[in-house]
């Protein structure tokens, strides 16, 4: 596969993975990747724990689940990042960034456009959303055959100094690395995020994954082979679009935009998320 196809391919799993195991040559060619990208004088901060156990991934997708719940129920997930959220495709088209709510069920549909106001959250809630998303949420992570926990070690990863924000680089290129590499084997992946909103969540995490002092627990990602028709979850968005060369890209000083190219006839700009 040729880089660039790797690029425009790569995306984010929203939907159910196969329950197929992931290989073992697979996990380590995913590693493998991890460990050619850069990092400040070759320190290679990263570590990562491959998650196959059934018992410890159940621990895990039982607290994705409450916590996402948790999330929903009490308003914080719209306080907090109402400003990626889109309601129609003429937004979307004009911004190019941020999520798109296109995926709704029926009864919930009138009731988009509120979501942000009180009365949207008790509707929300009378609805049953928090438990749908979070019921759906722990289905999604307990059938993910593979987890990965991405960590720095504390050596590097000093808040305030420069080894802490090279280290944290370093990390992110390692993982856009292992994401790229999914493409080709045919792999999705996607971020298991709530959990990092509720700081005891996360501590039981890394205490059920046994994370020593010397190591510091980042972010959980859900990996698995892709199924060859997708059902999407209940509630779903889409986030194709990517920003015009205009909107972040300028030419020698940074009160010039680039111009923008041509988009080709029905361009959506680019894969999903």
């Amino acid at each position: 596969m040729e880089l660039r196809d790797a690029i425009l391919r790569r995306s984010t799993t929203n939907g159910a993975l196969l329950p197929d195991p992931v290989s073992l040559e697979h996990q380590h060619r995913l590693m493998e990747a991890a460990s050619r990208a850069p990092s400040h004088f070759n320190s290679q901060p990263w570590r990562f724990v491959l998650v196959t156990d059934a018992s410890v991934r159940r621990s895990i997708s039982e607290i994705a689940g409450r916590t996402m719940e948790g999330l929903m129920s009490g308003g914080r997930f719209f306080t907090r990042y109402r400003r990626y959220f889109r309601f129609t495709a003429a937004e979307m088209a004009e911004r190019r960034d941020g999520i798109f709510i296109d995926h709704l069920p029926g009864p919930l549909r009138p009731f988009i456009k509120h979501v942000f106001s009180t009365t949207g959250q008790k509707v929300l809630n009378t609805l049953r959303v928090p438990k749908t998303l979070g019921k759906d949420n722990e289905a999604l992570v307990a059938g993910s055959p593979l987890l990965l926990g991405a960590m720095l070690t504390r050596e590097e990863y000093v808040q305030g100094e420069l080894s802490g924000l090279y280290s944290l680089l370093g990390l992110g290129m390692a993982i856009e690395n292992i994401w790229l590499t999914t493409v080709e084997l045919g792999m999705g992946i996607q971020f298991i995020s709530t959990p990092m909103e509720f700081p005891d969540a996360w501590a039981e995490i890394s205490r059920l994954l046994r994370v020593p002092p010397e190591l510091e627990l980042v972010a959980m990602y859900r990996l698995g082979y892709l199924p060859p028709q997708r059902q999407r979850p209940n509630i779903d968005w889409t986030s194709a679009h990517r920003k015009r060369l205009s909107q972040f890209v300028f030419r020698d000083r940074c009160d010039q935009p680039e111009r923008d190219e041509p988009e080709p006839s029905g361009d959506h700009g680019g894969p999903r998320r």
